[in-house]
């Protein structure tokens, strides 16, 4: 991998930048955002417990397997309902509050180690990511990065619509977004980085001088041997990590099978209740 050095700062005779692009999950976050924010969505009443059982397989299924566009694209249509009516200042706040309490112990301290090496170093840094553009922005600022781009949920008036503005932003909708980004900006992109773990970040990897796999899913660690891209692990040995990840999958199933029974037995005693009471 070429590090980022010193020499990279400072303004270039050709006017071009240098920049980082960082996808989010499982490359800065360890596991995906969206999960950790649905969690604090449903303990402030935004959603049902059945939505928190579904949104617990599919982290379980992405911890063990890696992303899936047919999942991602279930999750994001129902996220997006979720919000529907709510107001963008009330939606950002609780991401703030959620920061906080989870996503800040998430991050990897790897990847944010060399995130502040691109800074150092002069470089821009850009989050990419298949999340809110909020989501992203907010993950953006607290590690002091540039700037972010992500999935842009429609609003009118301060309110969210439901409806998605563009494409989500994910594989080549990535890519897309850093070319349009490079020629406004500026961006040189022969000489800029590239970091993401599935094989849906090989568009934006491929746009890059400098592509790097960080904690890459099976499909792109193969790929990544294949064409000579640097890997970097920064969940621990991979033994553990697959250890790891198949506790964290049937973890997660328990789980949301315990919430889902939680549930079911609530329900029921309600029922029960009102009978009794009719």
């Amino acid at each position: 991998m070429a590090e980022p050095t010193s020499a990279d700062a400072g303004a270039r005779s050709d006017g071009l930048r240098t920049a980082a692009f960082f996808d989010l999950d499982n490359t800065i976050i360890r596991g995906a955002s969206a999960f950790h924010l649905a969690v604090g969505l449903r303990s402030r009443g935004f959603f049902t417990t059945w939505d928190l059982v579904t949104f617990a397989f599919h982290q379980a299924r992405y911890l063990a397997f890696g992303e899936d566009m047919h999942t991602i694209a279930k999750v994001r249509s129902r996220a997006l309902s979720i919000v529907a009516g709510r107001s963008v200042a009330e939606i950002a706040a609780i991401g703030e509050e959620i920061w906080d309490e989870v996503l800040s112990l998430r991050i990897f301290p790897g990847t944010q180690a060399l995130l502040r090496e691109h800074l150092d170093a002069g470089h821009e840094v850009w989050i990419i990511t298949a999340s809110p553009v909020e989501v992203g922005e907010l993950i953006g600022r607290r590690l002091g990065a540039t700037g972010a781009l992500g999935t842009v949920a429609e609003h009118l008036d301060g309110y969210y619509t439901g409806r998605l503005v563009g494409d989500m932003m994910h594989g080549r909708a990535k890519a897309r977004a850093v070319l349009a980004l490079a020629e406004e900006e500026g961006i040189d992109l022969a000489s800029s980085f590239a970091y993401g773990d599935s094989m849906h970040d090989v568009p934006i990897l491929s746009t890059v001088g400098h592509p790097v796999a960080i904690n890459p899913d099976r499909r792109l660690r193969r790929h990544a041997q294949r064409v000579g891209w640097p890997v970097q692990e920064f969940r621990g040995r991979r033994r553990a990590v697959r250890r790891g990840a198949q506790t964290a999958s049937w973890a997660g199933a328990a789980w949301a099978a315990s919430l889902a029974i939680r549930g079911v037995r609530r329900a029921l005693r309600r029922r029960l209740e009102s009978r009794l009471e009719g």
